[in-house]
């Protein structure tokens, strides 16, 4: 593996949906070459105390609190033991941070993290995208379902605080790869567009996720077209993450993810430090 790729988004098994334990996931980014790595585990913040019968059932919606301090608490004391030829970062992946504003701003203002993703898994009053069955859904009811998904994703990005956003297209990964379902997003792009611009007057970025390419849909999220509008409207920082669950998915796709983000016209690719922007030339 290329020394120059990095991976930072993956999750350890304190996210519940994720198999491997953290320091597993440590020692397979170093074992990889990885330049730069970070374990980014769920906060879904609208989910942030224990529930009890919800319509969710899935354990990775339930008890964002605990996982995400644990998940913080763990990262932040492994990080200077593996820390070498591979830089730990110690980061977080906010689901709908715009939906539990106070609940969200504890990890924000967490000066452990290096790095936060804003990522938007559900829309409000809604079960995550995964969990929708979209073969029961008329084709206008998508759209609605789609809009909605921008427009919130627009306020979050207005709204709250973070470093990079996490895979825009998330939804497709359910609508067209699980259910083979074709849709457009060319009626979105002025909403694209201007979360784009919100992105970038903010000096924050995009992350191109190739989750993806190992998956039904078989596109990376967003896919080239919207990394090249991000560069096109002025955009400067993308990242590249894998979504890793588990070891064994650790920098997947990375290889492609750069060839994309050359592609766009980036001829570097980004991480955070202290919330501060770092670049590999590529």
């Amino acid at each position: 593996m290329d020394r120059m790729l990095l991976d930072v988004h993956t999750h350890s098994d304190f996210s519940p949906d994720a198999e491997s334990p953290l320091e597993n996931m440590y020692k397979t980014a170093c074992e990889l070459g990885l330049r730069v790595y970070a374990v980014t585990d769920h906060c879904e913040c609208n989910f942030w105390e224990e529930a009890e019968n919800d319509s969710i059932t899935d354990a990775m919606m339930y008890g964002a609190k605990r996982y995400a301090l644990q998940s913080i608490k763990a990262q932040y004391e492994l990080k200077q033991r593996y820390s070498g030829s591979t830089e730990i970062l110690v980061g977080m992946e906010l689901g709908q941070p715009e939906q539990a504003r106070d609940k969200a701003m504890i990890i924000e203002n967490d000066e452990r993290l290096d790095f936060i993703i804003g990522s938007h898994h559900m829309n409000s009053g809604c079960d995550d995208f995964y969990y929708l069955d979209y073969s029961k859904m008329s084709s206008q009811q998508i759209n609605t379902l789609l809009e909605d998904h921008f427009r919130q994703t627009l306020t979050m990005c207005r709204t709250c605080r973070f470093d990079v956003l996490g895979h825009l297209t998330y939804p497709l990964r359910y609508i067209c790869g699980e259910h083979g379902l074709k849709v457009s997003l060319k009626q979105y792009d002025d909403i694209i567009a201007e979360i784009f611009r919100e992105l970038i007057d903010k000096g924050r970025g995009i992350e191109i996720n190739t989750s993806g390419l190992r998956q039904k849909y078989g596109l990376t999220f967003p896919e080239l077209g919207y990394v090249r509008l991000f560069r096109d409207l002025g955009g400067r920082i993308v990242t590249l993450g894998s979504d890793a669950h588990r070891t064994a998915d650790i920098g997947k796709g990375v290889s492609q993810g750069v060839e994309i983000a050359q592609a766009a016209g980036f001829d570097r690719i980004a991480y955070f430090k202290q919330h501060e922007p770092e670049f590999i030339r590529l």
